[in-house]
């Protein structure tokens, strides 16, 4: 099956030669592969350097560039790359990843990412930040995180995920079916988020979503980034000794024990018994989750459509305080699974 690459930029001269020589190196068979690099108004001397390695590089590279005005929109540049790989496959099937401009792909990142789109339709992969030591409170709020997607998945399995997963959303390391991106309608242009807002997308169309912690690229750990309110700007704020503060999880732990209620209660929902069970968890009529549950192709979507938002109102706490919140949770899990 093709795979093709989609990659968007704006003034990256400087991480593009990195970037091509990780893409070179990638063990997948160069007549499967395509790369799309679509440059977003850049300045700078990115169209020269992507011109001059196409002449030698070792499967076919596209380049376009068109000329913006106004500040950098990361959503409507990566959809913009995206659009190019779907160009390529025209209406056939085939597998589209996407990565940054200041990013490394691991050499086996098309074959782990290849095999995590067997068992799903959308993975997301794990996204390592070079020099990473240097930044203890970012790789805290990651561990937690990790921690946190973990614990969803004790209380709410899906037989789609990775044995070892991870929480990452990050357009740095995404692969998607192209069909499921076609029905999808693509990247949001939107100037931060469109990665996270198409993956809830996805699973609430009905698609499996994955995180894979096989599937991995190095990103960068500057300071002056290309999308507001994206790492960048997350390590300043660490910089200056600010810890974000962050959701509760006795929040997130009531919609996940709920999206496993959704999912149990989904094949037989005609049942009254039990789609008024399922209503009186939730705060909503037996006949609301019915009209639900006949627009939700399966029980993945039915799921995410189903539960609202929680009324736990935990608000948002200081990282140590969830930290020792979510420790008490596994704990508890541990305990019951003992």
């Amino acid at each position: 099956m093709p795979v093709i690459i989609c990659v968007p930029a704006r003034n990256e001269e400087q991480a593009l030669p990195e970037l091509l020589e990780s893409l070179s190196a990638l063990a997948v068979a160069a007549e499967r592969l395509t790369v799309c690099i679509y440059l977003d108004g850049c300045g700078d001397g990115s169209r020269a350097i992507l011109d001059r390695a196409a002449a030698h590089f070792p499967c076919p590279l596209i380049v376009a560039a068109e000329r913006t005005c106004g500040d950098a929109n990361a959503g409507a540049a990566r959809r913009a790359a995206m659009a190019m790989g779907l160009a390529v496959l025209a209406d056939a099937e085939g597998l589209l990843f996407t990565t940054d401009a200041d990013s490394r792909p691991r050499p086996d990142w098309i074959e782990a990412g290849t095999i995590a789109l067997q068992a799903a339709d959308a993975v997301a992969g794990r996204i390592i930040r070079l020099d990473g030591a240097a930044d203890p409170g970012q790789s805290r709020i990651e561990r937690y995180y990790d921690r946190l997607h973990r614990y969803r998945r004790l209380i709410d399995p899906v037989p789609w995920e990775a044995r070892v997963t991870h929480h990452f959303t990050g357009g740095a390391n995404m692969a998607i079916r192209a069909s499921v991106y076609r029905a999808l309608g693509g990247f949001a242009a939107l100037h931060s988020g469109e990665d996270a807002a198409l993956l809830d997308d996805a699973a609430r169309a009905g698609f499996r979503v994955r995180r894979d912690g096989a599937m991995v690229v190095d990103t960068s750990s500057r300071r002056t980034g290309r999308a507001a309110h994206g790492l960048a700007s997350a390590l300043l704020a660490l910089d200056a000794g600010r810890l974000p503060a962050v959701a509760h999880p006795h929040a997130a732990t009531w919609q996940w024990q709920n999206h496993a209620a959704a999912r149990g209660a989904f094949a037989a929902i005609r049942q009254l018994e039990v789609r008024a069970d399922l209503g009186e968890r939730l705060g909503l009529t037996a006949d609301h989750v019915l009209g639900v549950a006949r627009d939700c192709p399966n029980a993945e979507a039915f799921a995410m459509r189903i539960v609202p938002a929680s009324p736990i109102a935990a608000g948002t706490v200081s990282l140590a305080v969830a930290e020792e919140a979510l420790a008490a949770l596994e704990a508890g899990w541990r305990e019951v699974a003992a």
